[in-house]
Parts: structure tokens; C-alpha cells; sequence
């Protein structure tokens, strides 16, 4: 340590310790939500009811500072709050301030935000990155099972962060609920509150956009279905803690929602609010529900997207008929949603998703020769499954067993647009690289 460094330590342990003290009254965030062109929305959580505003001003013009709505945080929502930021222009970046109950908050890691950028008849879009992951368990000792810790390695977020992507989707299970929570509101926002507050993953909350979808998890107990009778508590807590654009369809509740990053479309599914039991032997055998199946094929059909990239908590794709794989208990649902890609002659369809505790690239080349891909990334922070089956589908050399996060990349020109997908361990060491270019 050189004796600059040895002058400047005192300063910046003094400065944490400040931001510590004077941040007592925030219990999480803040966390960045979706990013459009004229409008992003930004999430807190505060220790118990307060008035919240933020300051926040482009980047190149600093000294021109604008201020938000004062909004009041209550016990009903948990004291979350999202406060939507418009008139915003394209293709910026800004920095923002959190100002809680009249006092300016200080933080050891930058609060900055991006605007997406207005390209579309100007030039090629821009190049991009999204981070993914799934299965983040975050440990408490009171309510966790006996034993060896099941969450570990929560240093995996700040290894996100020093990718520096664009934006965030999280797969599901991005919280553990307990026994102790899955029957109760209280408990259920007790549990979602102590996973969004883990320190290691503020930094990443507050300058990546963050997107998300659910599995089993966050939904309710180990394998939950339509069945769970605290489903709209759960469907509650994750419309307050995430900051996705929309939540839900008109047919059909739940959180299905879309976005587009430049000129992808990313679409998201909800596995579990209208899904049948998985050992149900009567009645329609559906995961995502009638109406949310239509929709995503019309969606699939009218996007321009050169990838279309479709989200969901469960593997799709694997060939392997075992945990909850698409194909273990709805084989009828998965062989008519691919029969419907290859009819209608969509390309470059790309699921992502998560659950499994291990991570694998599984491909299905098509009867009319189009590929279909399920990138499944997992864990996060949870335990990790070891020794995953045999899925002849699986691309050779892209099995994972360890933490891990990915990372895709968008670049190109506009109508010769290339995927890179990346994978690296907790430490963010590469795993391995696959490249896909669109058709």
C-alpha cells in the first residue's frame, strides 16, 4: 500500500461510516427500474414511513438540477415506494440524489441512470449489455433449516456490477420464502424486504436497470401452483419490490409484462399464477394459461426484434423429464408452443431461464432448419446442483456447476445484429462464450 493510499483510508472509512449513520432511515435502494426513452422509474425502501424525493440532473449538465414529486412511504406498501422520473431525454445519462425526510443521503458508490437512446431511422443501434441470474438465497439464520448455510457467495453482485451492464433481469427464485412467511402478508414482505436489504447488493441496485420474472420461490412454497392460497399477497409484494413497466394481462392476472432494450424485445412470462398442478392427472394441462400462450405468440409474431428473447422461471427446452422441466409435466404445452414458432416462421427465439441450480445452454434445431435456444442460468447465491442430468439437447461445453451469473451482449449493425452470451463464476471469471448471430 503506498503512503498516499495509507493517507486516503481514514477518509473513505470515515465517509462509509457517515453514509451508515446519516442512511439509518433507508432500509434498501435505491433500485433502478425500467429505463425508456422519456421516463424511468426508481425504487426504495424505507425503514418506517418517510417523505422521499430525488434530485437528478444530465451528466453533461450538471449544474441544472431537477426534482421529483415528495412521496410518502406507509406501513400498507411495506414503505417501498417507486418514483417515476419523465420528460427525460434520449440517449442520457444522469445522476440522481436521494433526499429522505429533508436530508440528502450519501452513498459510497456512484447513483447514476440511463435513458434509452432515440436511433431508430438515425443509425444502428446501439451496442448493449444484460446481466442475468437466478436463484439468489440470501441467509437467516432464525428461519433457515438446520444445518450448513444454503446461501453463500454474496460477493457474485458486485462481480455483476464490475461488468457494468445496461440492465439487470433476474429468472426467479430472487427470494427464498420460508415456512415461517408463506402464510402471512407480514411474512411474506418481511422476507422480500430482508433479501432486497443485503449490502453486497446495493452498489448493483443503483446504477443497473433491473427487470424480473418469478419462479416457485418468490411465488410461495417449492413447486407452487394456482393452488397457493396466498398467490395475490405474493403477486402484491412482487409489484411493489420490482419496477418492471406493466404487470399482468387483461385475460389473465399474474406479472407477464415486456420491454424492449434498443431493438430487442424481451418477453416475460409468469409460470406460476395460472399453472396447473404438476401432478394434477384431470383437467387442462397448462403452465403459463391460455390467454398469456395466445398473447405471447402474437407477440412473438408482430416483434421486429432480430432476437426475441422470452423469459421464464423453468427450463423450457431441456430434454430431460425431470424436476419441473416444461417437458416433465406439460409436454403437450411445450410441443404446441414449438410447433407455433416453426409455423409461423419465427427466428432467433431464445428462452431465458433459471431454477435448476446449474447453468446450461440447451439448442433445438427445427424442421424447417431454424434453431430454438433455452440459456438457463442458475444459482445466483443458492446451493448448486452438482450433478445435473443428461439433456441431449445441451450445447457441449456449457455446463455449470457453480455460482454464476450471465452476462449478453447486443452488437452490430442493424440487420446484422450479433448475441453474445458470457458466463462467469462468482468471482467474475469467464466460464465459457457462445456468439449467435441473427438470420
Amino acid at each position: 500500500m503506498t503512503p498516499k493510499m495509507k493517507l486516503l483510508l481514514p477518509v473513505f472509512f470515515t465517509f462509509i461510516l457517515q453514509s451508515f449513520a446519516q442512511n439509518a432511515e433507508l432500509k434498501s435502494g435505491p433500485m433502478l427500474g425500467y429505463s425508456e426513452m422519456r421516463e424511468v422509474v426508481v425504487w426504495l425502501q424505507t425503514t418506517s414511513k418517510g417523505k422521499v424525493q430525488l434530485n437528478y440532473w444530465n451528466l453533461e449538465a450538471p449544474n441544472k438540477v431537477f426534482k421529483s414529486n415528495v412521496v410518502e412511504t406507509d406501513a400498507s406498501a411495506a414503505f417501498t415506494t417507486k418514483i417515476v422520473l419523465s420528460l427525460l431525454e434520449p440517449g442520457n445519462k444522469y445522476g440522481y440524489q436521494v433526499v429522505l425526510n429533508d436530508k440528502s443521503l450519501l452513498f459510497p458508490y456512484p447513483l447514476e441512470f440511463q435513458t434509452q437512446s432515440l436511433w431508430q431511422w438515425r443509425t444502428d443501434p446501439p451496442a448493449f449489455s444484460i446481466a442475468l441470474g437466478s436463484c439468489a438465497y440470501i441467509n437467516d439464520t432464525s428461519y433457515d433449516r438446520p444445518g450448513k448455510p444454503y446461501g453463500s457467495n454474496y460477493q457474485i453482485f458486485e462481480s455483476i456490477l464490475s461488468k457494468k451492464p445496461d440492465a439487470m433481469l433476474w429468472l426467479g427464485d430472487n427470494t427464498y420464502l420460508r415456512e415461517a412467511d408463506w402464510n402471512s402478508k407480514s411474512g411474506i414482505f418481511y422476507r422480500y424486504t430482508h433479501t432486497r436489504a443485503t449490502p453486497e447488493l446495493q452498489g448493483l441496485l443503483a446504477s443497473v436497470h433491473h427487470y424480473a420474472i418469478w419462479d416457485d420461490h418468490d411465488f410461495g412454497p417449492d413447486n407452487s401452483d394456482r393452488g397457493f392460497i396466498q398467490k395475490e399477497a405474493t403477486l402484491e409484494a412482487f409489484r411493489l419490490f420490482w419496477a418492471n413497466p406493466t404487470s399482468g394481462l387483461p385475460e389473465q392476472e399474474g406479472i407477464t409484462s415486456q420491454f424492449q432494450w434498443t431493438d430487442i424485445d424481451f418477453f416475460l412470462l409468469d409460470n406460476r399464477f395460472s399453472r396447473a398442478p404438476d401432478e394434477r392427472k384431470t383437467g387442462e394441462r397448462t403452465q403459463f394459461g391460455k390467454a398469456q400462450l395466445e398473447w405471447l405468440i402474437d407477440a412473438l409474431k408482430t416483434s421486429k426484434s432480430p432476437f426475441k428473447m422470452v423469459a421464464t422461471g423453468g427450463q423450457f427446452l431441456s430434454a430431460a423429464p425431470t424436476a419441473e422441466n416444461h417437458i416433465r409435466f406439460y409436454p403437450e404445452e411445450r410441443a404446441y408452443l414449438i410447433k407455433r414458432i416453426e409455423e409461423e416462421g419465427l427466428k432467433n427465439v431464445i428462452f431465458l431461464t433459471g431454477d435448476r441450480h446449474f447453468t446450461e445452454l440447451t439448442e433445438l434445431k427445427l424442421a424447417n432448419g431454424k434453431y430454438i435456444y433455452d440459456l438457463t442460468v442458475s444459482p445466483l447465491t443458492s446451493g448448486v446442483n452438482t450433478n445435473p442430468e443428461i439433456n441431449i439437447l445441451r450445447v457441449p461445453g456449457t455446463e455449470v456447476t457453480e455460482h454464476n451469473f450471465g452476462l449478453l451482449t447486443f452488437s452490430g449493425k442493424r440487420l446484422e445484429r450479433k448475441l453474445t452470451i458470457k458466463i462467469f463464476d462468482a468471482l467474475g471469471n469467464e466460464k465459457w462464450k457462445k456468439e449467435i448471430l441473427s438470420e
